[in-house]
């Protein structure tokens, strides 16, 4: 990744390279990203767009065989990104068992059949999945289908950062759940209604199993007392013959033959004191001998053949093996399971009071719950007031005479809800005098690009996605205007890394790093590439966008002011 002088890289996950091959007309591509504003520019129909369908990919989008180049068997595209200043997000991996020493890539494959699947840090995902970390990762701003500002939901999360609230709103959501699951809680003692028959069914089997559920150990201990008493016999016969081994009469018997080795020793070691340690060694030989007879003895001693015993550990073990089918748990978790029979036995006896409780809870928090969602709408209200006014400025700036608006309507539900007590609509004018409609009807999609770009702009700093994409944002206007929509892109690319598909060069000029899209046709293949421009390169880009086909020394001259000024643009005054 390379680094650019005077820009600071943005506190947020931060796409860091692109790598596509066979896809679209995109034979093989590996983009290096940095921090601040990427412009891409190109010829019209070069293919600037596949770049951020490649993204739009990799962030969930739907695949189909038509995006895998002619020719090739499949469609191949990843995507790493910085996420050392999300730690939510390196939870998010934790806990779907997806982390990877801090790294966060996304890869997907599309094959000519259609069909595709997703990895997340090399392990296989759903597009679910894929989706869930994306939303994290990247917002891409320019077709209707893919606007996350066109989601009710997305409005008020948006509303709510603007304005401050996001603990207020944790607030409010905490309290809704809590009234929800006392809710939840009461139906489930009430469900039924008399607990009567349950209760006499509790009581029965409670019973029974406290009469002869065991704890673990104490399974493992009648087992292995029955395994000794079925074994008896076996182990007093093998008893015997082990202790004529040990100390039998027989000139084999091991203390005979260590009490003659022992003696032996003895006599040699008074040739040679040499042999001391041999001495000593079988004299202890013989201790352990002679201590393992004795043990033997006393375990012969306490021996037992009682077979009315082993009747009886047979007949509980039996009785464990028919409540463990039963209750249909391991005879070791009987005791366990009857811990739990008697909570809810206990619980059950105790529901008419329980519910009375819940009731008084619920009441409670349906209390506190008003009092914080009031004080949410208080801010919610303020927030759309200035979101609005803002906006309505900022897309008079990017040459839109018309009106915003952050409608807040009260929610339908008089139940406690983990969103507030209202909803947030964005309506938008375009026009002076005409009414405003809902921002997901606006037909205009250089319009709604637009009005994305002035809404990222109002709440510069405040969206934590790290990288920004618009597609075209910048269609349909030119000029001054288009000065303006690239100042202010380049003052959200010193908050958060910012990608802008563009044709304007008064747009291009203002990006800290530039990509040109360059297609090569021939009879056999269309093919493009992907250049990363500097220098005199980028000048000649400029001058191509300025002069069209024909490049004078006037454009090259224009296109060296318009880099010297964009070099020295200072932040707009409206950028925070």
């Amino acid at each position: 990744m390379l680094a650019f002088a005077g820009i600071r890289a943005p506190p947020h996950p931060m796409l860091e390279t692109l790598t596509v091959k066979d896809f679209a007309i995109i034979a093989e591509a590996d983009i290096a990203f940095g921090p601040g504003m990427t412009v891409v520019t190109g010829e019209t129909g070069a293919g600037k767009s596949l770049i951020v369908d490649a993204l739009l990919l990799l962030a969930g989008g739907r695949a189909d065989a038509g995006q895998v180049r002619h020719g090739a068997e499949r469609a191949e595209l990843s995507a790493s990104f910085d996420l050392k200043d999300r730690p939510d997000l390196r939870d998010w991996l934790r806990n779907e068992e997806l982390d990877e020493d801090g790294a966060c890539q996304l890869r997907r494959v599309i094959r000519s059949e259609g069909s595709s699947r997703a990895w997340i840090n090399g392990r296989p995902v759903t597009v679910t999945q894929m989706k869930a970390l994306a939303s994290g990762l990247i917002e891409i701003h320019g077709q209707h289908e893919h606007q996350a500002l066109l989601d009710p939901a997305q409005q008020l999360a948006l509303l709510d950062a603007y304005g401050g609230a996001a603990d207020a709103r944790g607030d409010v959501a905490r309290l809704a759940r809590a009234w929800r699951e006392a809710g939840a809680r009461i139906a489930e003692l009430s469900r039924g209604g008399d607990h009567r028959e349950r209760i006499d069914w509790l009581t029965h089997q409670l019973d029974e199993l406290e009469r002869h559920a065991v704890t673990p150990d104490q399974l493992a201990a009648l087992e292995d007392e029955h395994r000794r008493l079925a074994n008896a016999g076996q182990l007093l016969q093998g008893g015997n013959g082990l202790a004529e081994r040990l100390d039998g009469d027989s000139e084999f018997a091991l203390t005979g033959l260590a009490a003659r080795a022992h003696a032996e020793a003895m006599r040699l070691a008074s040739l040679d004191p040499r042999m001391t340690p041999i001495v000593d060694l079988l004299d202890a030989a013989q201790i352990q001998l002679n201590e393992a007879s004795d043990t033997l003895s006393r375990y012969q001693s306490a021996l037992d053949l009682d077979p009315e015993r082993l009747a009886d550990v047979e007949a509980q073990i039996g009785k464990l093996h028919e409540l463990s089918r039963k209750h249909r748990v391991p005879m070791a978790e009987l005791a366990a399971h009857a811990g739990a029979l008697r909570e809810e036995l206990e619980t059950l006896r105790g529901a008419g009071a329980s519910i009375e409780s819940l009731h008084a809870q619920q009441k409670r928090l349906a209390d506190e719950y008003a009092t914080a969602a009031r004080a949410l709408t208080e801010r919610r209200t303020a927030a759309a007031k200035k979101l609005g006014a803002d906006v309505t400025s900022l897309m008079a700036e990017l040459g839109m005479r018309g009106l915003f608006e952050a409608a807040l309507t009260p929610q339908s539900s008089s139940e406690p809800d983990p969103s507030g007590a209202e909803r947030c609509e964005l309506l938008v004018a375009a026009n002076p005098g005409a009414p405003p409609r809902p921002l997901r009807k606006v037909a205009s999609g250089g319009e709604l690009s637009r009005i994305s770009l002035a809404l990222e702009v109002a709440a510069l700093g405040l969206d934590p996605v790290g990288t920004m994409v618009f597609d075209e944002v910048d269609s349909g206007i030119g000029g001054a205007i288009a000065e303006v929509v690239g100042r202010k892109l380049r003052d959200l690319g010193a908050k958060s890394q910012v990608l802008c598909v563009t044709h304007l060069p008064q747009v291009a000029a203002l990006g800290h790093r530039h990509l040109r899209v360059v297609k090569a046709s021939s009879k056999d293949a269309t093919r493009i590439r992907i250049e990363h421009l500097d220098g005199d390169a980028r000048r000649d880009e400029i001058a191509r966008m300025l002069g069209g086909i024909e490049i004078t020394s006037e454009t090259v001259a224009h296109a060296d002011r318009m880099l010297a000024s964009s070099a020295a643009v200072p932040r707009s005054k409206r950028s925070r």
